[in-house]
């Protein structure tokens, strides 16, 4: 059988050899809660998730900074590389609110009431990413678009030739795509966990998430794809022909 106060003392004291020295795990590990002042055993799993998260968040801000100077210097296939780690650290962040979904609600009630009036939304990472995307745009514009006067249009439609354009475009958007579903995610987990129509969280942290899920970085990118569908939906019609033999051609025409 497991000894608890000497599995404990153990979590809180690790052995520094020169691997944790290096990765300050001591430090690390001190960051969250003493085990014997927790409200609840889920909390130290509650406080690891998020301050991974923090982790994350900051990786991805930084690699966002590498990615701008890089495309300013020419090296798009290097840039290309690290939107593929972005995106990548996007994923692992929505795949691992999964872990608070083992909490029940009961217990993230004990949990809530140590963070005072505080709320996601104030994380420091998330913050600080909804700052980037500007600049990003600011940035391909300036690189493909103002330069000869291109537009998406000619890059997505009359001018497609899937270049490098093109290509950091997709990036773009796949950044903007996952971010919020990583936003959507969070959104049921506040649903699961304390549920979005209570009287006691209602108010502007509720509005603010409400409205990130609605909320684009690069509407531009979105736009050019309907733009598209309505230039060819005028060409070959809303209701196409149906390929079944006979059929005189029904449905929505997606």
């Amino acid at each position: 059988m497991l000894d608890k106060t000497d599995l404990h003392a153990r979590l809180e004291a690790p052995v520094m050899k020169d691997y944790g020295v290096y990765l300050a795990v001591d430090r690390l590990l001190d960051c969250q809660k003493p085990l014997a002042t927790l409200a609840t055993p889920d909390e130290l799993q509650f406080q690891i998730v998020h301050q991974v998260e923090e982790l994350w968040m900051k990786l991805a801000a930084f690699t966002l900074g590498e990615i701008d100077g890089l495309l300013a210097e020419g090296q798009i296939m290097r840039a290309l590389t690290l939107f593929g780690r972005v995106h990548m650290l996007l994923r692992m962040m929505t795949e691992q609110l999964a872990l608070i979904e083992t909490m029940s609600p009961y217990d993230y009630q004990a949990i809530r009431l140590q963070l005072g009036n505080g709320s996601g939304q104030e994380s420091p990472g998330f913050q600080l990413l909804l700052t980037l995307p500007a600049p990003l745009w600011d940035r391909y514009r300036a690189l493909y678009l103002e330069p000869t006067g291109r537009t998406l249009a000619d890059v997505y439609d009359t001018g497609y030739v899937h270049d490098t354009a093109y290509m950091v475009a997709e990036a773009l958007i796949e950044f903007d795509e996952l971010f919020q579903k990583f936003r959507a995610h969070h959104i049921y987990l506040v649903h699961r966990s304390i549920g979005m129509g209570s009287k006691a969280i209602s108010g502007r942290a509720v509005e603010l998430l409400d409205a990130g899920a609605r909320h684009r970085f690069f509407p531009e990118l979105w736009a050019v794809r309907a733009a598209m569908t309505d230039r060819w939906g005028a060409e070959y019609g809303v209701k196409r022909p149906s390929i079944r033999h006979g059929d005189a051609g029904h449905g929505s025409g997606i």
